[in-house]
């Protein structure tokens, strides 16, 4: 595994850019993969999200400039393309952002890529009920166990913040939890 620094280098050389990029892939491409689908939800968006994901690292790779971890960058990419990706598919469905959601959620049980049993169910259906800042705070501290300074790099929110938005995320799902399994 090639160092952060040295890829970065590599990655921003134009002799060296191409086979830094497959090594870039190679190293992330299944976290970016499984962060963008807790946010859109469905295989094959989540593809898509990923493939437009690496093209705007490689289009813009010259302008990263190291203030942040390169993954802490990419992520910020991966979920900016996500989002956008959600808020486009709501708009042409002429619904809001929560309302879709919840409609991808209640998809998942029928979805030949999710292979979670029921209570992954109601979890997912839960987290598609929070507002987006906390569904994406609530996945990448539960699920991708990220340290709260990194979320903070990655979502240029403060640490406090996030704190308070995952407190309320993980009580609105226990809440939500509770309603269905009782």
């Amino acid at each position: 595994m090639i160092d952060e620094i040295t890829l970065v280098q590599q990655l921003q050389n134009t002799k060296t850019r191409d086979k830094a990029f497959g090594v870039l892939m190679t190293q992330y491409k299944q976290r970016l993969y499984w962060h963008i689908r807790k946010i859109v939800l469905v295989h094959d968006d989540a593809d898509d999200v990923l493939q437009n994901t690496f093209v705007k690292i490689f289009r813009n790779i010259e302008k990263f400039n190291g203030e942040s971890k390169l993954y802490s960058w990419m992520y910020r990419i991966a979920t900016n393309e996500s989002i956008t990706f959600i808020n486009k598919k709501a708009k042409e469905r002429n619904v809001d952002i929560a309302d879709y959601h919840e409609q991808l959620a209640s998809t998942l049980q029928s979805d030949v890529h999710f292979s979670g049993d029921e209570i992954q169910l109601i979890l997912q259906k839960a987290i598609a009920t929070l507002p987006v800042k906390q569904q994406l705070v609530f996945n990448m501290k539960y699920f991708e166990e990220l340290k709260y300074d990194q979320i903070s790099e990655i979502l240029e929110t403060s640490v406090g913040a996030l704190k308070a938005s995952y407190f309320h995320a993980v009580k609105k799902i226990e809440k939500y939890i509770k309603t269905k399994t009782d």
